[in-house]
């Protein structure tokens, strides 16, 4: 019988996208209907495999020369709505390397990444068909790669990935997400608005996992998560917050009233 922990990183390795996303399906399916095991303790490595395994494009360039996406025209459009796809892509490597990359969590934190990944391979599905339908497809325009970056930066420490991937870097996407909705249901395409709209729903609930699992290895270690976010956010070099932020979905994530307080200053 197959693991997860060693089947998530396997799956991670795949460069090809759409067998990724099927692969990921399939694991959820399997871990479901126990067909799989789970092995929290075991140590897990890369044993040479790059990490992740992404397609040939698209090209990865700098965020700041990734060129402006105009709502004027399909190309932009659909270019706005890759930008989409790609960091879904990236969400669905970073929830599988979460799941093999740290032992020794319960097991409902390998339960909760899997949710993840499946629900990402779900998004990326449902802005790719999109972007097809408009005559592209996931690949066709350069992107940049802030999202694994942080990744990187945090694989030495499950509650610095906690902290700075899922409750920062996604939770950007709580902020973003609403902005670029209202600018396609300006010119009415209603079809990108309804995929906007389950993303958002659905990135709330794994912000929230990110915040409960950081809470948890706060409260494990005796930390203050004020002090202790602070504190790896500046080791790690995070990226500073900046608004405007939505708070409402910030608080249905499980940010506290003290956190969103926090929040610009």
């Amino acid at each position: 019988m197959t693991e997860l922990r060693q089947s998530a990183l396997a799956i991670l390795a795949l460069a090809d996208a759409q067998m990724k996303v099927s692969r990921v399906f399939e694991l959820f399916d399997d871990y479901q209907q126990q067909r799989i095991t789970l092995k929290t303790a075991d140590i897990l490595n890369e044993q040479g495999l790059q990490l992740p395994g992404r397609p040939q494009k698209p090209e990865l360039i700098p965020p700041l020369e990734v060129p402006k996406r105009r709502m004027d025209t399909v190309e932009g459009r659909a270019s706005l709505l890759h930008s989409l796809a790609h960091i879904e892509y990236n969400a669905i490597n970073l929830a599988l390397d979460a799941i093999w990359r740290f032992p020794n969590m319960p097991q409902k934190y390998y339960e909760d990444w899997l949710k993840v990944a499946k629900e990402e391979a779900y998004h990326f599905t449902l802005v790719n068909r999109y972007i097809q339908s408009f005559g592209f497809t996931y690949g066709d325009f350069p992107a940049h790669n802030s999202l694994w970056e942080m990744v990187e930066r945090t694989k030495d420490a499950v509650i610095a990935r906690m902290a700075l991937v899922p409750r920062t870097m996604e939770a950007r996407g709580l902020d973003a997400v609403p902005m670029i909705r209202d600018r396609f249901k300006q010119i009415k395409e209603l079809g990108a608005v309804e995929i906007l709209e389950i993303i958002l729903r659905d990135e709330i609930g794994h912000v929230g996992i990110g915040n409960h699992w950081f809470n948890f290895l706060c409260a494990k270690e005796n930390l203050s998560p004020i002090s202790a976010y602070r504190d790896l956010a500046k080791k790690y070099c995070a990226p500073k917050l900046r608004g405007p932020f939505n708070m409402e979905a910030r608080k249905q994530a499980g940010f506290s009233d003290e956190e969103l307080g926090l929040l610009g200053v």
